[in-house]
C-alpha cells in the first residue's frame, strides 16, 4: 500500500485538533481543584440566601459582625470536665468560658461523632439527612449530601473569612465532601474518626477491612507528611493560632476547631500524651484514666492559647466562642477512652442522658446576661441559626431546617423556643427516642450500656485524692485573665462615651463590679452540678427493648424511675409525637466499603478515592490500580497533564517520521481512483461512535444542572 504526502498531511490535519482536545481535556479534568474556582470561594449555587444586602458583601459588612469561634471536644464526658463539680482533671481555661459566660446544661446532641457533626452544620436532624445511624467509616463511599448547604457556606456569604481545623469526619471519598468544597476557605486536619496522636495513621475498624491502615492529616488537599510524630492537640492549636495572627480584623472570622481529644487513638494505643503532662496527675491510680486527665488537660491548655491569641490581636472584644462536646464519653467497652459521664447514664452511642447530654458553654461580651447556668433546653442543630442570629444577619430565605435561633434565650435569658429534641429514630439499630418538655421517651434496642458508671472523676481511696479546687487557678489561667482583660477594656470605652474623659478610679470600681469573683465562681459551680435525688429504693427498672420508657428528666436526669405506667397518657403523646418525625425520616445513607479506598493504593494516605476511580477509568490501558506499588502521584492533575501532551507530541512525530519516510509525491486529481467502498472496521468505528454519542446525550440528560453548573449522578 502506498501513501502519498498529501494524504498523511491531510490525515494529520484531521486528527490534529483530536490530540489538541485530548491534551487540554485533561489539563483540565485533571487540574480542576487549581484552575476551576473553589467552591468555597465563591456563594452557594442554591437560591437560598440571608442577605438583601449588596453585592460587594465583604465590603458593606466591615467588622460589626462578630469572630465566631466554635470549639469542639471529641468524647468528652459530663464530668471530665472541672466546671461540673469533679476536682479530678482541673479544666481552669474551660471553666473561665463557662462562669464568665452561659453553661449550658440541657444542650442535646447524637450520640456519636457523625451525626453530631452533621446536625452542626446543617442544623438539621440527622434523621433528615440519612446520618442516623453509626458514623462514616473510612471505607465507606458516602459523605454529608451535597445538596445540604452548611453553616460556613452561610457565613461565607456574609463576607466572613472561614477556616476548619482538626477532625471532619462528614466524608472524603469525593473531593466535593471536602471543607474546602464545603464553604471553608482552609483546613488542616483529618479525615476520618480517628487517628494515632503521634503518626497521625488511621485505621479502618470495620472487621473486613482493618488491615487498611493510612496516614491520614491534610492541609487543604495536600497530604502534611511534615506534622509525623507531633502530637494533634498541639498541631490544631498551633494552626488556630497562627490562623487568628495572621487574620485581616477589617473582616469577621469563623474559626471551626474540632479537636481530636479527648477521643481514643487506634484500638493498638488507644490512650496517649506526652510524659511530662501524665505525670501531674500521678494522685489518679487507673493508669488510663491518668492518660486521659492529661489529654484532657491538653485540650484546655489549647483552649487558652486561642483565647489569649484572639485578645492579642483585639478580636476577642468581638468574638463569640461556643465550646462543646460531640457527645458522652465511651467510659468502657469498644474504643474506651475512660471518660466519665457521671452521675449521667449510659455512655456514648446509647440514647441514655450519658450519651446525649454534651459538655456546653459558651461566651461573648454580646452576652447581656452572663455568669449563669441554663437549663432550658437545646439541640446542637440550634447553632446554625442562632450563630447567624447572634451575627446580625438579616434571614430572608433560610433553608428549611430543624435548628432554633435561641440567641436572646442565650443572651439575655429570655424563654426557650424550644420545648422537644428528637433524640434519633434508628430503624437498623431499632430504636428510637424523643424528649419532650420534662419527659423523655424511648423504646427498643438502645444496647448494653445503660448503667451509671461510677464516680470515676470523684475523689475515693481507690481513685486517689486529687487536689481542692482551686477558684484561683481559674481566674488566673489565660482565658481567664484575657476575659478580665475585656471587661476592663469595655469599661474604659464606656467611661469615655459616657463622660468624654477617663476617670481611672471610676473605670476600676466599675471593672471590677462586673469582674468574676471567687464566690461568684464557687456558687455557680455548685449550680453546674447535676444531682440524682432518687433514693434507691425507689428506682423502678425500665428494659426499652421490652417497652417503652418514660422518664421525668427535669426532676429525674439520672433516669431512675421509669413513669411508662403511672403516665400513659404522656406515654401516649410521646409516641405520637416521635410517629410524626417520622414521616421526614430519610433512609440512612450507609453503604458497603469500597476496596479501592485501600491507603497502599495511595501512597499510604486516606485519599479520594472516587475521584481516583473515575480517573483510573477513563484512563485504564495506562495505569492500573490493582498495583499497589504505584504512588499516589501517578493520579495527580499535572502528571497526567504532562503525560497527555507528551503522548500527544510523540504521536505527531511518529506520522511526520512516518510520512517523511514511506510517503509520496501525490498524483494529479485526473490520475485518482475513487474509493466508494468503505471498509468493515470504518463501518464499525462509526457505528461505535453513533452509539458512544448516543449515550453521552442520555448521560447529559440524567445529569443535574442547576445555576449553570453539573453535577452528574455517579
Amino acid at each position: 500500500m502506498e501513501i502519498t504526502i498529501d494524504e498523511m498531511n491531510g490525515a494529520w490535519i484531521s486528527v490534529a485538533p483530536l490530540f489538541a482536545a485530548l491534551c487540554l481535556f485533561s489539563v483540565l479534568k485533571s487540574n480542576r481543584a487549581t484552575l476551576l474556582p473553589n467552591p468555597s470561594s465563591s456563594s452557594s449555587s442554591s437560591s437560598s440566601t440571608l442577605f438583601n444586602d449588596s453585592d460587594d458583601v465583604r465590603t458593606h459588612h466591615r467588622q460589626k459582625k462578630p469572630n465566631i469561634v466554635v470549639i469542639i471536644a471529641d468524647d468528652l464526658g459530663w464530668n471530665d470536665v472541672s466546671f461540673h463539680g469533679s476536682d479530678q482533671i482541673p479544666t481552669p481555661n474551660i471553666d473561665a468560658l463557662a462562669y464568665n459566660g452561659v453553661i449550658l446544661n440541657s444542650h442535646y446532641v447524637p450520640a456519636l461523632c457523625t451525626p453530631s457533626r452533621a446536625a452542626l452544620m446543617t442544623g438539621k436532624y440527622p434523621t433528615r439527612l440519612g446520618m442516623q445511624h453509626s458514623v462514616i467509616l473510612h471505607t465507606e463511599p458516602r459523605g454529608l449530601p451535597l445538596d445540604e448547604k452548611l453553616l460556613p457556606e452561610y457565613l461565607k456569604e456574609a463576607g466572613y473569612a472561614t477556616h476548619a481545623v482538626g477532625k471532619w469526619h462528614l466524608g472524603f471519598y469525593k473531593n466535593a465532601y471536602t471543607p474546602t468544597y464545603r464553604g471553608f476557605d482552609s483546613f488542616f486536619g483529618y479525615y476520618n474518626g480517628l487517628q494515632d496522636y503521634y503518626t497521625h495513621y488511621s485505621q479502618d475498624l470495620t472487621e473486613k477491612y482493618n488491615d487498611y491502615f493510612g496516614f491520614d492529616m491534610r492541609r487543604n488537599l495536600s497530604v502534611a507528611w511534615d506534622t509525623y510524630n507531633k502530637y494533634s492537640t498541639d498541631l490544631f492549636t498551633e494552626e488556630a493560632v497562627r490562623l487568628i495572627n495572621s487574620h485581616d480584623t477589617k473582616d469577621p472570622m469563623f474559626l471551626y476547631l474540632a479537636h481530636l481529644a479527648p477521643h481514643s487513638g487506634n484500638p493498638d494505643n488507644l490512650l496517649q500524651a506526652p510524659d511530662e503532662e501524665i505525670a501531674k496527675f500521678g494522685y489518679i491510680h487507673d493508669p488510663e484514666r491518668r492518660t486521659f486527665a492529661a489529654m484532657v488537660s491538653k485540650l484546655d491548655q489549647s483552649v487558652g492559647e486561642v483565647v489569649a491569641a484572639l485578645r492579642t490581636r483585639g478580636m476577642l472584644e468581638n468574638s463569640i466562642i461556643l465550646f462543646i462536646s460531640d457527645n458522652g464519653a465511651p467510659t468502657t467497652n469498644f474504643l474506651s477512652n475512660h471518660g466519665s459521664n457521671y452521675p449521667l447514664r449510659g455512655i456514648k452511642d446509647t440514647p441514655w442522658e450519658g450519651g446525649i447530654r454534651g459538655v456546653a458553654t459558651i461566651w461573648s461580651p454580646l452576652i447581656k446576661k452572663p455568669k449563669r447556668v441554663s437549663n432550658q433546653m437545646m439541640y446542637v442543630a440550634d447553632w446554625l441559626p442562632t450563630l447567624l442570629s447572634a451575627a446580625g444577619l438579616r434571614k430572608t430565605e433560610l433553608r428549611k431546617i430543624d435548628g432554633m435561633d435561641l440567641w436572646q434565650a442565650i443572651a439575655k435569658n429570655r424563654i426557650s423556643p424550644r420545648s422537644e429534641v428528637l433524640v434519633n429514630i434508628d430503624d437498623i439499630s431499632n430504636y428510637a427516642a424523643i424528649r419532650y418538655g420534662n419527659f423523655k421517651y424511648m423504646t427498643g434496642d438502645v444496647g448494653d450500656n445503660n448503667e451509671w458508671l461510677g464516680e470515676s472523676g470523684e475523689a475515693s481511696e481507690e481513685s486517689g485524692f486529687p487536689p481542692a479546687y482551686d477558684p484561683n487557678r481559674v481566674l488566673q489561667s489565660k482565658a481567664g485573665i484575657s476575659i478580665a482583660g475585656v471587661i476592663t477594656a469595655q469599661q474604659v470605652l464606656e467611661s469615655k462615651r459616657r463622660k468624654k474623659s477617663i476617670d481611672n478610679e471610676d473605670t476600676e470600681r466599675r471593672s471590677n463590679a462586673n469582674m468574676l469573683t471567687a464566690q461568684e465562681l464557687l456558687e455557680l459551680r455548685k449550680r453546674a452540678v447535676v444531682k440524682c435525688d432518687v433514693r434507691e429504693e425507689d428506682t423502678i427498672k425500665c428494659d426499652p427493648l421490652q417497652a417503652p420508657c418514660l422518664f421525668d428528666i427535669v426532676n429525674d436526669p439520672c433516669e431512675m424511675v421509669n413513669l411508662a405506667e403511672s403516665r400513659p397518657q404522656i406515654l401516649a403523646l410521646l409516641e405520637r409525637m416521635l410517629l410524626k418525625h417520622r414521616f421526614n425520616v430519610v433512609p440512612p445513607s450507609n453503604t458497603e466499603p469500597d476496596k479501592l479506598s485501600d491507603p497502599s493504593l495511595y501512597n499510604g494516605t486516606w485519599s479520594n478515592w472516587g475521584d481516583i476511580k473515575k480517573l483510573k477509568d477513563s484512563t485504564h490501558s495506562f495505569y492500573n490500580l490493582r498495583n499497589k506499588d504505584i504512588s499516589s502521584t501517578v493520579y495527580s492533575g499535572p502528571f497526567v497533564a504532562v503525560m497527555s501532551i507528551i503522548f500527544g507530541v510523540s504521536i505527531v512525530g511518529a506520522v511526520t517520521l512516518f510520512t517523511l519516510k514511506y510517503g509520496k509525491q501525490c498524483k494529479p486529481a485526473n490520475e485518482r481512483k475513487p474509493k466508494y467502498e468503505a471498509s468493515l472496521t470504518t463501518v464499525t468505528n462509526i457505528n461505535n461512535t453513533e452509539r458512544y454519542s448516543t449515550l453521552i446525550d442520555e448521560s447529559l440528560k440524567n445529569s443535574n444542572v442547576a445555576n449553570g453548573s453539573i453535577k452528574t449522578t455517579d
